[in-house]
């Protein structure tokens, strides 16, 4: 799985940007409405989903274990599908639409560290993005009444912590591919 993350360590990289992208929007324009804020997450939803199942699927032949990235990947393109077919959502369920995705998407990517765990160093920061993916989660169950102000910087935050561990993670795969021989290049997927 290294060697193909190593490979592929751009498209890593591009959904570290992506969430970096959406997590400055949401904090810079805080009065953004609750109708802009359900697409503007949806379709980052559907385009991070995208992502990952495109990895996971132009890499399954190769690596056994690729179903756990699919899985979010899906997770994310249904939850971004189901924010643009329900604009009027409240922001209570938008709430713990939020939050079941995060922690889907968390346990992804914890699960993918743990097979990393073998093969290359750093992989700490899948974990690290994983966990704040699923506590980030946790507290948009808990305390869902905290105001859609309070939610846009909250999201904005754990987009840009986690599109930062994403970077990192992938500038690390990149040079673990590079001192392997695996070349500096992504290949196309």
């Amino acid at each position: 799985m290294g060697e193909i993350l190593a490979r592929n360590w751009s498209w890593v990289a591009l959904r570290g940007v992506v969430a970096i992208i959406f997590g400055l929007l949401t904090i810079f324009q805080p009065s953004i409405t609750l109708v802009a804020l359900v697409f503007l997450f949806g379709g980052y939803a559907v385009v991070d989903g995208v992502f990952a199942i495109v990895s996971a699927i132009a890499n399954r032949r190769d690596e056994p274990h690729w179903v756990a990235l699919l899985v979010g990947g899906i997770a994310g393109v249904a939850l971004g599908i189901l924010t643009f077919l329900m604009p009027g959502i409240t922001a209570t369920v938008l709430l713990y639409l939020i939050g079941a995705w995060a922690i889907i998407t968390g346990i992804a990517q914890i699960m993918v560290a743990i097979r990393l765990r073998k093969v290359i160093e750093g992989e700490w920061m899948l974990v690290l993005a994983g966990v704040v993916s699923v506590a980030f989660g946790l507290v948009l169950f808990i305390a869902p009444g905290t105001g859609a102000l309070a939610v846009v910087l909250w999201i904005g935050t754990y987009a840009i912590i986690a599109g930062i561990l994403l970077l990192a993670l992938a500038f690390r795969l990149r040079s673990w591919g590079r001192e392997r021989g695996l070349g500096g290049a992504a290949r196309a997927v």
